[in-house]
């Protein structure tokens, strides 16, 4: 046997010893892939009803933020009407202050000044009290008193 002969056969032996190897590393490498298939599998039987009570809790969660969206856009339209009745009981409380206030003010001013009148003409005055509150103003308090004259009447 030559040298050329011995090298050619050591690379063959080498070679096979490198191919026996190559198929054992494959074998593993092909076991591990089943392996992870297997426990694929089981992760998706796991996670499956986990990711369906998922969906259902988010539907009714969006059901849940439907019904408060529409009961809120009601309460809006609620508030917008009860603004506007307010506003508009205010301007019609202006327009009868508005009215009512000057003949209210002459009523009272002709009411004061005929009890002038008639105290005059019966002979009694007026007497006028001063009072104070809690607070040390002072309140006035008009108050008849008949005169004597005309008690003895």
């Amino acid at each position: 046997m030559s040298a050329g002969e011995l090298a050619i056969l050591l690379a063959a032996v080498l070679c096979s010893i490198g191919f026996a190897a190559l198929v054992v590393v494959l074998l593993r490498v092909l076991d591990s892939l089943a392996m992870l298939r297997t426990e694929v599998k089981d992760l998706r039987s796991e996670t499956r009803p986990l990711l369906e009570e998922l969906r259902e809790s988010t539907d009714i969660a969006r059901d849940a933020v439907d019904i408060a969206r529409q009961d809120l856009e009601r309460f809006d339209r609620v508030l917008g009407s009860a603004e506007a009745i307010g506003d508009a009981v205010s301007a019609s409380g202006r327009v009868a202050r508005t009215a009512f206030s000057v003949p209210v003010i002459k009523m009272a001013g002709l009411a004061s000044g005929g009890a002038h009148a008639i105290r005059r003409i019966r002979g009694t005055k007026a007497e006028v009290e001063v009072l104070s509150d809690r607070r040390g103003r002072s309140l006035r308090t008009g108050r008849s008193v008949t005169s004597k004259n005309a008690r003895s009447r």
